[in-house]
């Protein structure tokens, strides 16, 4: 009996799960996070946030014909003949909100952004002038609206001008500004956690004991998840301990929208994260056709079903990990169109190689005109090649060799 059992055993351990597309896996982490739910920011806070509403303006804008530059109000019929000289009757000033209003034959100094006063067509600037006070020669002609900013020639009343699932960048803050609003209703940056495991790890900045790395996963995830457009919060390194891991996550799903680990996941003998969490049944490990970065976990935990991207431990594989897959769940969940990262054609500088049945994604720097030449060193455990690079070149899974000057898609970094 123990003879059988050791061999049903041999069999499940030689069984060969097959792996799974990278697109197949995406498309379940896609299906699986949520959008975040609005709330309603002030504008020094909605700078990477995503709008939840329409935003319309409730004036036009400009709100009145207004000089676009420092210099003399006149009638363009005026000075048809220039150079001519008027007389000066009146200043006015940017915020100056008494009326004005000038008659056939004269002139109003003005300033940049001041109410055209009534009766006024053009602008002539100060540069065209001998800057006069109570009497002004204007040596050339102009033409009606001259360096006018007429009303509602940028946005009329009632314009949308922000749609709902903008991003929110400088420009955009300043258009909201623009059209009086003080708060708006956003999908907020999501609040992402990121834990490293492994009992071979240390803090930078800590002397190494024998057999000791320092960690750089999580400050590699972090920058990411920031560019990204979240809010990333480290929470430190677990050793390679179920329990140490779940208290570890426990107490960090209180503030986590999402949860990133790396490393743990494995065939090793000391896998924290698959053996914390393949038992709860919500989060599902898996290979997928990829190098770097074949073994992957997704799912939820916790009672609000927060997602959690489970990484492998390798530098390279859990930052090429994270621009696939996590990515593009962070978009989502802000909002905007749930997409694989995008690509960009190129052409090889050199020669490439890949395994066959695994899309590679591998290190490139990207120059001009488009050419792509990959880093000397692949490794997935090759940090500092990653750093060297700019741009991952995709070779397809059926590709395992492409000539220099092959047509390529490249992931920009």
């Amino acid at each position: 009996m123990n003879q059988v059992n050791q061999a049903n055993q041999a069999n499940q351990v030689n069984q060969v799960v097959p792996m799974r597309p990278v697109e197949d896996h995406l498309a379940d982490i896609l299906r699986t996070v949520r959008v975040l739910a609005p709330l309603e920011l002030d504008l020094d806070q909605a700078l990477g946030t995503t709008l939840a509403e329409d935003v319309t303006s409730p004036v036009p804008l400009p709100p009145f014909d207004n000089s676009a530059m420092d210099g003399y109000a006149v009638r363009a019929e005026d000075v048809g003949t220039a150079p001519v000289t008027l007389p000066v009757i009146d200043d006015v000033a940017a915020g100056d909100g008494r009326l004005h209003a000038l008659g056939p034959g004269m002139a109003v100094r003005i300033m940049t952004g001041a109410p055209m006063p009534a009766g006024a067509d053009a602008v002539v600037p100060v540069e065209w002038t001998d800057g006069g006070t109570a009497r002004v020669t204007i040596g050339r002609p102009v033409t009606k609206g001259n360096a006018i900013r007429s009303a509602g020639e940028d946005v009329h009343s009632g314009d949308v001008v922000l749609p709902a699932g903008t991003a929110i960048g400088p420009a955009q803050l300043g258009i909201l500004a623009g059209v009086g609003r003080r708060r708006v209703l956003v999908r907020p940056r999501p609040r992402v956690v990121v834990i490293s495991t492994g009992a071979e790890l240390a803090e930078p900045g800590s002397r190494l004991a024998p057999g000791q790395i320092w960690e750089s996963n999580s400050y590699t995830l972090i920058g990411a998840v920031r560019e990204a457009g979240g809010e990333g919060y480290r929470a430190g390194i677990v050793a390679d301990d179920a329990r140490s891991f779940i208290d570890q996550l426990d107490a960090q799903l209180v503030r986590a929208d999402a949860i990133i680990t790396s490393g743990g996941v494995s065939m090793g003998a000391y896998e924290p994260v698959k053996e914390a969490l393949a038992p709860l049944g919500t989060v599902r490990f898996e290979r997928v056709a990829m190098q770097p970065g074949m073994p992957q976990g997704f799912g939820v935990v916790g009672e609000d079903q927060v997602p959690i991207f489970t990484l492998p431990g390798n530098p390279v594989s859990s930052f090429v990990s994270f621009m696939l897959f996590v990515r593009p769940a962070l978009r989502k969940m802000q909002g905007r169109p749930a997409e694989p990262t995008p690509t960009v054609p190129a052409v090889t500088g050199a020669p490439l190689r890949s395994p066959a049945g695994k899309r590679s994604y591998l290190r490139g720097v990207l120059g001009p005109g488009g050419v792509v030449t990959p880093v000397l060193r692949q490794g997935s455990h090759q940090l500092a090649a990653l750093a060297a690079a700019n741009a991952l070149i995709v070779v397809p899974e059926d590709v395992t060799e492409l000539p220099e000057g092959a047509a390529v898609e490249v992931i920009p970094l």
